[in-house]
């Protein structure tokens, strides 16, 4: 494949994202609605585009990375968007979470345009994104994700292909709603320690050595025991998440019934306030409901 990618979406997780491009000697062209996100990135040898599809009209593979639904269709398809800049044989990568049916839409409009398109979205949050150790989920064109792997090598470390497009979104799905649903688990399991007098490091440490443990449970401890909660993956998107993995239970038919409880603490805790701060901030709403806080 061509080493000439263009990105769109410089937040918390394409910038560290772009940087590993950059550095493993990717030519890159980068877009942001706020330009003062993508000017470090001229230093670093980036080009800037003035629009999506000025970007677009100069690279081989052009890739998103945003926040929602609503902003991926405004820099596909809205004025000046990719989809404007387009020709056939170009290829387009959305690494965004946004649930299967804006990609089998997008996939459909770019291919009338003889264009293919592969939704990637990643598991992993800012850490791994910064040490290339995401996992990448990927729907759509099998020939296409083959042709890709090197920019997958680079970002991950390890990418799987499981279908069509839609496919991929729903394995992340999948797995966002069980760390959401976890890290309920684990905030529920220390609002009862506090309640009880137990040590809050003291449990922590007996937790990192039972069967529940697990690696996420020792990257939030710090966060934990700080009572400091910066967002490495916002709360206001896993709860996004657990809606869009709702909204397709509710399509299939499938029963999740932890999935919708864990939602509403969620729902709960982006509404006082925590939307912005890392997911883990969930346990500061169940520690205001228990009236420890």
């Amino acid at each position: 494949m061509t080493k000439k990618l263009g990105w769109i979406g410089l937040g918390n997780m394409g910038q560290p994202m772009v940087t590993r491009l950059l550095n493993a000697g990717f030519d890159v062209t980068v877009y942001n609605r706020t330009r003062s996100k993508a000017e470090p990135f001229a230093a670093m040898g980036a080009k800037i585009a003035d629009s999506p599809r000025e970007l677009a009209a100069g690279v081989d593979t052009v890739i998103t990375m945003v926040s929602d639904g609503e902003t991926l269709e405004e820099v596909l398809f809205g004025e000046g968007g990719v989809l404007s800049g387009i020709t056939a044989g170009q290829t387009v990568i959305d690494m965004s979470t946004v649930g299967p049916e804006p990609v089998q839409k997008a996939a459909t409009e770019f291919a009338a345009r003889g264009a293919k398109f592969l939704e990637a979205p990643v598991s992993g949050s800012v850490g791994p994104a910064k040490d290339g150790t995401l996992v990448i989920l990927v729907g759509g064109d099998e020939a296409a994700y083959e042709a890709h792997k090197p920019v997958f090598d680079v970002l991950g470390k390890a990418s799987f292909h499981f279908g069509e497009n839609g496919q991929g979104a729903n394995a992340k799905l999948a797995i966002n709603l069980m760390l959401g649903v976890f890290l309920q688990g684990l905030s529920e399991a220390l609002v009862l320690g506090s309640k009880a007098g137990l040590d809050r490091e003291t449990l922590l440490k007996a937790i990192a050595q039972t069967a529940v443990a697990a690696p996420i449970v020792l990257g939030k401890t710090p966060s934990i025991l700080a009572d400091e909660f910066p967002a490495a993956f916002a709360l206001k998107h896993m709860e996004k998440d657990f809606g869009l993995a709702l909204h397709t239970a509710k399509k299939t038919e499938a029963s999740l019934p932890v999935t919708s409880s864990a939602h509403q603490t969620y729902v709960a805790a982006k509404a006082n306030g925590l939307g912005d701060h890392d997911l883990m901030a969930v346990l500061t709403q169940l520690e205001r409901m228990a009236g420890l806080k």
